[in-house]
């Protein structure tokens, strides 16, 4: 295989991996409360894990009591979170472009890489106003350096494909 085709599945491997995270992070949020539900399940109290991270476990169960008490009561709310996934599945969308042609398409990757450095001071600001747990903020801040890591690897590999195609 050559150079430029390496450099090429690299990238869009990376791509796909970030397209994917997009659309499962979006999906969550139209699946709320069965997400939450099944977090609950795993890490909530009772669980094993909560046994290990008693803290953990108690706001985790407390979210999905809120979750599902607020879906009963006021289910209109969660409307708010159908326009959350749409973004998520628009973003994920507009990725198709570099998917397609990465060097044509490196302004989105940058805008990405953007958006997902946005996200740590997003969380640790609106995090405290929401009384989010740190430990919480710092997971959400995992997705935004994760997307971050995929999209400058999927940056690399394309500014070789294009110093290899002369552009």
């Amino acid at each position: 295989m050559s150079d430029k085709k390496k450099l090429l599945r690299r990238a869009r491997l990376c791509l796909v991996l970030f397209i994917i995270g997009l659309a499962l992070s979006g999906l969550s949020a139209i699946l709320m409360e069965p997400t939450v539900k099944f977090v609950e399940g795993i890490a909530g109290d009772g669980s094993r894990i909560g046994a290990a991270s008693p803290e953990l476990a108690a706001w985790i169960t407390d979210v999905y009591h809120g979750v599902r008490n607020t879906g009963r009561e006021y289910p209109f709310l969660f409307y708010g979170t159908d326009w959350l996934a749409f973004g998520h599945l628009a973003i994920a969308v507009i990725f198709l472009a570099p998917l397609r042609r990465p060097a044509r398409n490196l302004p989105i990757i940058h805008a990405g890489m953007i958006a997902c450095l946005l996200v740590i001071p997003w969380a640790l600001f609106f995090g405290p106003i929401r009384d989010v747990p740190f430990f919480w903020q710092v997971i959400d801040c995992s997705f935004g350096v994760g997307g971050l890591i995929a999209l400058l690897f999927a940056r690399r590999y394309t500014r070789k494909l294009i110093a290899i195609e002369g552009h």
